[in-house]
């Protein structure tokens, strides 16, 4: 009788090894095949991306001269204060300047007074206004009757005001004050006493 018992060396077609080794060898029917690269366009730098970095230094540029612009202008008004009057430009001495330089005293400001005027035409002080400028003209009275010749007493002077009066002038004047310097003022009341005065706006 002849015995079935394999024999070591021959494998079993159940044995474990055999399948393992099959598995190994054959590709799983899942796995996908090779495939090419598909064609896609190719890749952009967006522009805007770009004007943002472009305007951000703009920006910081814009900044950093308006800072240095008003650095400037404040070194600039430093210097002015520091000259006379506070002006940084350079012009004409004054005569305070001149007299200050030569060593003499500065000259003193000139002090205004009221002055009461008459004029001989009644008609043009009712003309004028408080502030107006006026020149104020003398014209000697001759013994012929005649006028002499014209001569300017007053020039650019200020009428501080224009009294309304009623009282009517023998001679047909009208009263003005006029602001001017102590020595015009004198002038005046000396010409108003031997001449008839006339005004002209400036």
């Amino acid at each position: 009788m002849t015995s079935c018992t394999p024999s070591p060396s021959s494998p079993s077609p159940s044995s474990p090894s055999a399948g393992s080794s099959s598995s190994l060898s054959s590709p799983p029917s899942s796995v996908p095949g090779l495939r090419g690269v598909p064609a896609f366009p190719p890749v952009r730098v967006r522009r805007g991306a770009q004007r943002l970095r472009l305007r951000r230094a703009m920006r910081r540029r814009r900044r950093s001269l308006a800072a240095g612009l008003a650095m400037t202008a404040a070194a600039l008004a430093a210097m002015g204060q520091g000259l006379p009057g506070g002006s940084a430009a350079a012009g004409p001495p004054t005569a305070s300047a001149s007299a200050a330089a030569s060593g003499d005293p500065a000259p003193r400001p000139v002090r205004m007074v009221a002055a009461p005027v008459r004029i001989a035409d009644a008609a043009t002080v009712r003309l004028l206004r408080p502030g107006d400028r006026v020149d104020v003209i003398a014209a000697a009275n001759s013994p012929t009757g005649e006028a002499g010749e014209p001569r300017v007493v007053a020039t650019g002077a200020r009428v501080a005001r224009v009294p309304q009066s009623r009282e009517t002038s023998p001679d047909g004047g009208a009263l003005v004050v006029l602001s001017v310097p102590r020595s015009t003022a004198t002038a005046l009341a000396g010409a108003g006493a031997s001449s008839r005065l006339a005004v002209t706006l400036c």
